[in-house]
């Protein structure tokens, strides 16, 4: 076996942004409502991890006024997603306004999302398998997109079990905070 999978199913699987995100849409909008942002989320995976195969990776990593540009935009808004997720409640029917990430949104997300860019970076330095900077693309696009879809379905699915211990607003607000201090530790580690 290419010793890149279990790398790759072991970075994306661990807590993140993206694993927290998806649980806690889980567990306040359901698995199915969720879907799009799985979508987005597998999308944007593949999306980053084939830009890295390319070598965009080598090219932020020698800019680092672009790096710091990036960080400071990740833990903005990483920063801003924890902050709300701090204050919301548990999904009520007359709650109009909120939703989980669209699929437009989630790819967009996985552009500044730190970890990603460190496990890609991490797997294309250090699993090449010699392959032309196309053939590396499209090897770590399929690897990062193929595990990563059932990593999604897996937090996904756990955070809409947990809504069903999640019945009290005491315990949606734990559940939140917890998540909330989580993916405000993801902020923070950006600069790390």
């Amino acid at each position: 076996m290419d010793p890149l999978y279990p790398f790759v199913l072991l970075g994306l699987f661990s807590p993140g942004p993206n694993v927290i995100l998806l649980t806690a849409s889980g567990a306040r909008f359901g698995f199915r409502a969720t879907l799009p942002h799985v979508a987005g989320v597998v999308v944007g995976v593949g999306l980053v991890a084939g830009l890295t195969g390319l070598g965009i990776g080598a090219i932020l990593a020698a800019q680092p006024a672009l790096q710091v540009t990036l960080k400071v935009a990740a833990a903005g808004w990483i920063g801003w997603m924890a902050v709300a997720l701090w204050r919301s409640s548990a999904r009520t029917a007359d709650d109009q306004r909120a939703r989980p990430f669209t699929m437009i949104e989630a790819i967009l997300f996985q552009g500044i999302n730190p970890k990603l860019w460190a496990v890609a970076l991490a797997a294309a330095s250090g699993y090449a398998a010699g392959l032309g900077p196309w053939g590396e693309a499209q090897r770590l696009a399929i690897a990062f997109s193929g595990l990563n879809l059932f990593v999604c379905l897996f937090w996904s699915f756990a955070g809409a079990l947990l809504a069903l211990l999640l019945t009290t607003p005491t315990a949606w607000r734990i559940f939140a905070r917890i998540m909330a201090i989580g993916l405000g530790s993801a902020a923070v580690m950006v600069f790390l």
